[in-house]
């Protein structure tokens, strides 16, 4: 028997949830923290189910199989008693840069409800830090005020600052990168092309997503940019601006290449640091302000100079 919703590396996080629920004493929102790509949306899923009665075997309570008729309900999104809320594609077919006040809303009146199948309800936002301010003003309410028997699971990247009181009425889950080996396990399982993993560190689902051909191209043409700094040709400079425009994942594969080699300089360069440091925030900037691809990837190459001319 296999899990519908396969998670490693986060058995303590796990644990640590079960222990609560076992005391009898479960906290009602719980802030599921760490970097993006390891698996807390997939944890939040998980405890999701376990709490509206999907069951594993005795050793692994969460891994209930895709037969088991509470996790089909939620696998195809119709469970009545559990709301999850993500970015969705505006008019433009692109994905929203909020989730919206709407959405929230949303999900406030799925508390109010009573419960479809008389147990818990439960509320999945991924991510709070994805939700503009007056959303996370409007989820206040329900965190304030629970209603009996519900739960809301909120997972957070730490790309942006959440409210502090959002975070006080919260039990917190702090996830971690996984090994390497837990990471290759959660890509096989996941049926990842070989370029994945080694995208990856220790982030499957950034491994996934980096792993298409016009991201593998942006992370090879950062290499080779690498290779040739200080001084790198117009040609090779041309070549990298033209891989990182070709879509986000090529800009994000372009992005993380220099983002590893800069921080490896700042350790013992401060110029390199404060090039690591614009970096940092550009990655925050590039989505937030809708920055156009060509310009981001300009200006990595641009830090990426300042970076290799630090002494």
């Amino acid at each position: 028997m296999s899990a519908a919703l396969p998670l490693f590396g986060h058995e303590a996080a796990e644990a640590s949830f079960l222990s609560a629920y076992r005391s009898g004493r479960l906290h009602h929102a719980w802030l599921i923290e760490g970097p993006s790509g390891i698996g807390k949306a997939r944890l939040a899923e998980r405890i999701g189910a376990y709490l509206l009665g999907a069951r594993g075997p005795a050793s692994a309570p969460f891994d209930a199989p895709a037969d088991d008729g509470v996790m089909r309900a939620i696998l195809a999104g119709s469970h009545p008693d559990m709301s999850v809320q993500r970015r969705e594609l505006n008019d433009k077919g692109k994905l929203a840069q909020d989730i919206t006040v709407d959405q929230i809303r949303q999900m406030t009146h799925h508390f109010e409800m009573k419960p479809a199948m008389g147990g818990w309800r439960v509320g999945i936002v991924d991510a709070i830090d994805e939700a503009n301010r007056n959303s996370a003003n409007a989820l206040l309410k329900t965190l304030e005020e629970p209603p009996p028997q519900s739960i809301l699971l909120l997972v957070n990247h730490r790309s942006r600052p959440i409210l502090p009181t959002i975070r006080s009425r919260c039990r917190v889950l702090q996830l971690s990168i996984l090994s390497e080996e837990d990471c290759a396990r959660a890509l096989d399982a996941a049926g990842a092309p070989a370029a994945a993993h080694g995208l990856a560190r220790g982030r499957p689902g950034l491994g996934l997503r980096l792993s298409s051909p016009a991201a593998i191209n942006a992370a090879s043409a950062a290499r080779a940019l690498i290779k040739g700094m200080p001084k790198p040709s117009d040609k090779l400079v041309s070549a990298a601006l033209s891989a990182a425009s070709d879509g986000p994942e090529a800009e994000l594969a372009f992005r993380d290449e220099v983002l590893e080699w800069v921080a490896q300089r700042a350790e013992n360069e401060p110029r390199a640091a404060k090039a690591w440091l614009g970096l940092a925030r550009l990655s925050g900037d590039a989505e937030t302000l809708n920055m156009d691809a060509a310009q981001v990837a300009s200006k990595i190459i641009a830090a990426m100079h300042e970076a290799a001319a630090a002494k």
